[in-house]
């Protein structure tokens, strides 16, 4: 069989490319093999990624057991947490098509066979994907696995209650010791962080699309099983080249439809909304925000997790994880089993053959008695929202499900989280953060620190937040985020002013600003030009030419 890393080893006038090869360490008989390049993202600064670099060497080993020649390269990660509530926050989401890019040049400059690819956060998770798409070579994801829970006061908590904690602290609800102490045992060891947020959601979507093995998403970080998996996905990867089973066999209509029935199941982060459609974007399968619309009756939720309830990742591991829900799904006829998998064979069939089922129904639910009967997330259009926004309407209180109340306006996240812990918030308004988007932020910022300052002051109940930016996977609360068109290009965000009324109804799905349609015409005629916030560098470039974030956020192809 050709392979098409022969392009780089095989035939006379591939001496010097051997020559490179053999000074590299690599043997005549390892380059005969399948070449299987690993994009593996690990630095020392992530902590879903600072053991990447013990993991990639259970994923050589099982490169090497199935007869193919791994070949390690890298990609850089940024930590979302780390970067939050400043300036750093705007090249979080770029990073994801500059990952995307990375991984795309290796694998074009050096034709390998195959790929795994190894990542365990927001942005780098879907980076992968978004590579195995464009590439369409055999591929294979693997993450890193989550965070164990930490534990303060006698009580599980994650990352999500460190930054509430600075909220409560800013009321003087908590002492400094307390918050001390949440700051230094909320995050135990490696792993992504251990509620359903971003990075999580995006590995457990990674099996519905197919594009990862069992349990993928959630075996911890520090089990043995995760090494195990590594070996598995190694095997795995190799097979794929041999059986030529490409991305886009796996990645079609139907993958992504299964993966959006998961996200509504788990109750997943809201930034879903973002990648999901990328991914599809780039496998060319069209797929928008609005398309998520139609999952949100029919799926049911099924399980509890952090931030939406009191469960974290470990504990959907030892109740069956994402092969339970799915089986779930599948017995009600609200997934198709049809499509391939990266484990070699359809969906259907490899649940069967794992014998995917509930353990612990108090955390994974059957269909027959919902957590909700909707499902977690929830699109919202109305005329501040022509293209669509997306709320965590699981993670909402049941007195903010409709809500009506004057708008505090803010131009950027900065100001709105002065305001916020200044406590010149006034209960019943309605938070807005415009400028925040893909194009205005630039790089459409994560507001955890908004999101976590008014949930920590007590105030998630009292008021609603707003935005065309994008919340953290760890927000609750009535926090509405992506509203498209963003205020850059002259949305209709960008129109409201003080005490404006805005009025949001999330079991209606509609988001609307009581003002006559004359009256915000009016308004958009006057808005002058938008000016960009950074002029030079990687991040004024993707201001200039990326998507609205209903379509993802996505460059020209």
């Amino acid at each position: 069989m050709k392979k098409r890393s022969d392009l780089m080893t095989k035939g006379p006038e591939r001496a010097p490319h051997r020559s490179l090869l053999r000074a590299s360490g690599f043997s005549d008989r390892e380059l005969q093999r399948p070449i299987i390049g690993i994009a593996n993202s690990f630095n020392e600064i992530i902590p879903g990624h600072i053991h990447l670099d013990k993991l990639v060497e259970s994923v050589k080993a099982g490169v090497y057991a199935a007869g193919g020649t791994p070949m390690v390269f890298n990609t850089i990660g940024v930590c979302d947490g780390i970067a939050m509530n400043h300036e750093g926050m705007k090249y979080s989401l770029v990073s994801r098509e500059l990952i995307a890019d990375s991984v795309e040049i290796m694998a074009m400059a050096h034709p390998f066979d195959g790929l795994v690819l190894l990542a365990s956060c927001d942005k780098i998770i879907p980076g992968m994907l978004i590579a195995a798409a464009r590439l369409n070579i055999p591929s294979i994801f693997i993450s890193g696995g989550p965070m164990l829970a930490g534990r303060v006061s006698g009580k599980n908590t994650g990352l999500d209650k460190v930054f509430e904690a600075v909220g409560s602290f800013a009321i003087g609800k908590i002492t400094e010791e307390e918050l001390l102490e949440y700051e230094c045992n909320a995050c135990p060891g490696a792993g992504s962080c251990s509620g359903m947020f971003t990075a999580n959601t995006m590995s457990h979507l990674s099996e519905a699309l197919g594009m990862s093995l069992p349990f993928n998403g959630s075996v911890p970080a520090v089990f043995s099983e995760r090494v195990l998996l590594a070996k598995q996905t190694g095997l795995k990867a190799v097979e794929l080249v041999n059986k030529d089973i490409k991305p886009r066999d796996i990645m079609t209509k139907e993958a992504f439809y299964n993966a959006i029935a998961l996200d509504m199941a788990l109750g997943g982060s809201t930034n879903t909304t973002l990648h999901i459609p990328a991914i599809a974007y780039y496998a060319d399968v069209d797929i928008t925000l609005k398309d998520f619309d139609r999952f949100t009756d029919t799926i049911p939720h099924l399980t509890s997790l952090v931030p939406a309830g009191p469960h974290h990742v470990e504990d959907l591991f030892y109740a069956g994880g994402v092969p339970a829900i799915l089986t779930e799904l599948r017995k009600a006829k609200l997934i198709n089993d049809q499509p391939m998998t990266a484990y070699g064979k359809p969906l259907g069939e490899m649940l069967y053959e794992i014998r995917a089922g509930i353990k612990d129904p108090s955390i994974i639910r059957p269909v027959e008695n919902p957590v909700h009967k909707t499902g977690g997330l929830a699109v919202l259009t109305g005329n501040l929202a022509p293209d669509g926004a997306i709320v965590k309407q699981v993670a909402v209180a049941d007195e903010m499900m409709k809500h009506s109340g004057p708008a505090r306006v803010f131009d950027n996240e900065e100001d709105a989280v002065s305001a916020i812990m200044g406590k010149t918030i006034q209960k019943g308004e309605v938070i807005v953060i415009r400028y925040e988007g893909p194009r205005g932020g630039p790089g459409m910022r994560e507001m955890l620190s908004a999101t976590s300052a008014v949930a920590g002051m007590g105030m998630d109940r009292k008021v609603a937040l707003i935005t065309d930016g994008r919340f953290s996977g760890a927000t609750h609360g009535a926090s509405i985020g992506h509203i498209s068109p963003e205020a850059a290009v002259k949305g209709p965000i960008a129109v409201v002013r003080d005490g404006d009324i805005i009025e949001i109804d999330i079991p209606g799905k509609t988001l609307n600003l009581k003002l006559p349609e004359n009256e915000i015409l009016k308004r958009t005629s006057q808005l002058p030009e938008f000016e960009p916030k950074i002029k030079t560098g990687c991040v004024a470039r993707y201001a200039k030419i990326v998507s609205s974030a209903d379509k993802g956020a996505v460059f020209p192809k």
